[in-house]
């Protein structure tokens, strides 16, 4: 399975290696030649994508080896260091492009320096972009759901700001050789404030996954559920869950009657275990304890 997870991941990252590749080299001589300073400024930014996309290539392999001695639980937490990393990666892209877009509105609307005009061609670089870019963000969003990466995820909402980039590079280059020079660095300054965004939420994600955060409210209800099915359970003592990549981990208290047999017991905390671990394929493996319980009426999702 981990090997099935690893050939996802490389396969999705070969693939937007040479298409950022192929778009770097499309913005950059377009740009210089067409006369586009922010479509040269795109460009770059490919370029930054391409070393980042080398990066969830190479730590693919790591992430998803199988567990060993020095790793019991798996090495999923190199997945969401890497995510990490891309979200930095994406806050120093929205600085670079809020402080070039700063430098540019003084050029132009303070101290009045000519722009130059763009040609016709280069919008259209901008749109090609665009394309490829979000189908980029909407495969690799599928593949990293099919490959619990959240490295592979943090890549997806790569695609979709290079996306906003990209709106941002038409704005400004329609505004230039229609001479309204002012509206390159204000789209800029805008996207790269919603850049700055997307960067904190994949490095605030990554975070928590790292440090054994909590599941969301949702997966908690579903768990609840599932135990609730059974009605051999007099209450749910505790839940308990911790993130491990994107996946994550049950601790589970169930109360059941204390009259039971031990084979008993053992039988429904196994059917409930199973059933959890198939309904939620997110749930990496989940352990379950059994309280004794000496009521005769259920108290079902009481919790300590």
């Amino acid at each position: 399975m981990k090997k099935v997870e690893e050939k996802i991941i490389k396969k999705n990252t070969f693939l937007t290696i040479i298409m950022n590749t192929l778009l770097a080299i499309a913005k950059l001589f377009g740009g210089i030649l067409g006369g586009s300073a922010v479509l040269v400024a795109d460009a770059v930014n490919s370029i930054g994508d391409i070393a980042t996309n080398i990066v969830v290539f190479v730590s693919a392999k790591f992430s998803k080896k199988e567990k060993d001695e020095t790793h019991p639980y798996g090495h999923e937490k190199f997945d969401s260091m890497i995510s990490i990393f891309l979200g930095f990666a994406l806050l120093i892209t929205a600085y670079q492009l809020g402080k070039d877009a700063v430098e540019r509105f003084i050029d132009i609307v303070i101290e009045g320096l000519p722009f130059s005009t763009p040609m016709w061609y280069t919008w259209f670089i901008a749109i090609v972009t665009i394309i490829v870019k979000e189908m980029l963000f909407r495969i690799t969003k599928i593949d990293a759901k099919k490959a619990k990466s959240q490295a592979l995820m943090a890549q997806a909402w790569d695609h979709r700001s290079d996306t906003i980039v990209s709106f941002g590079a038409i704005i400004g280059i329609v505004g230039a050789i229609y001479g309204v020079g002012f509206l390159d660095p204000l789209a800029s300054f805008v996207i790269g404030v919603f850049i700055f965004r997307l960067g904190l939420k994949i490095i605030k994600t990554g975070v928590s996954q790292v440090v054994d955060a909590s599941a969301d409210d949702e997966q908690i209800v579903k768990i609840k559920e599932i135990v609730h099915e059974n009605d051999k359970v007099r209450r749910i003592d505790e839940i308990k869950t911790r993130m491990f990549g994107i996946s994550f981990y049950v601790d589970l208290e169930i109360a059941l009657d204390a009259h039971l047999s031990l084979e008993e017991a053992h039988a429904i905390a196994e059917s409930i275990h199973d059933r959890i671990e198939e309904q939620m394929p997110d749930v990496i493996h989940c352990m379950i304890h059994v309280n004794p319980c000496e009521e005769k009426n259920k108290n079902i999702g009481k919790k300590k």
